[in-house]
């Protein structure tokens, strides 16, 4: 049951690892929407494959997490509950999507991660 579990890490680590890339590959279209433009754009892609790579080597970990935690909470209010409020449909989706993640990072900080060395 243990090496089942253990997916988690792997499978929890994955999107972020995507959605850094993506960062890269459509740091254009993001930029129109996100404070800062791309400099933004491609410093969070950075940060989304910095977290990702630290969950799977297990090192700084806990500090990734929470880190990640604080940008999908930022990003859920900044961007998404922006573009709610302008009438986005997708924007709900987003955002729960955005909260459901930074209180699955919060999670993986409190319960799973092997690094404390910053965070204690």
């Amino acid at each position: 049951m243990n090496a089942v579990l253990n997916l988690g890490k792997y499978l929890f680590a994955l999107p972020f690892l995507v959605f850094g890339v993506l960062h890269f590959m459509g740091a254009e279209d993001m930029a129109a929407f996100t404070p800062g433009g791309k400099p933004v754009v491609y410093f969070t892609g950075v940060a989304l494959i910095a977290a990702a790579v630290s969950f799977l080597i297990g090192k700084l970990d806990k500090l990734a997490a929470v880190l990640l935690a604080l940008f999908l909470l930022l990003t859920a209010t900044v961007v998404h509950l922006q573009n709610l409020m302008a009438g986005d449909q997708m924007a709900m989706s987003n955002l729960l999507k955005d909260l459901a993640l930074c209180g699955a990072a919060l999670l993986y900080a409190q319960s799973h991660a092997k690094d404390n060395s910053v965070i204690g």
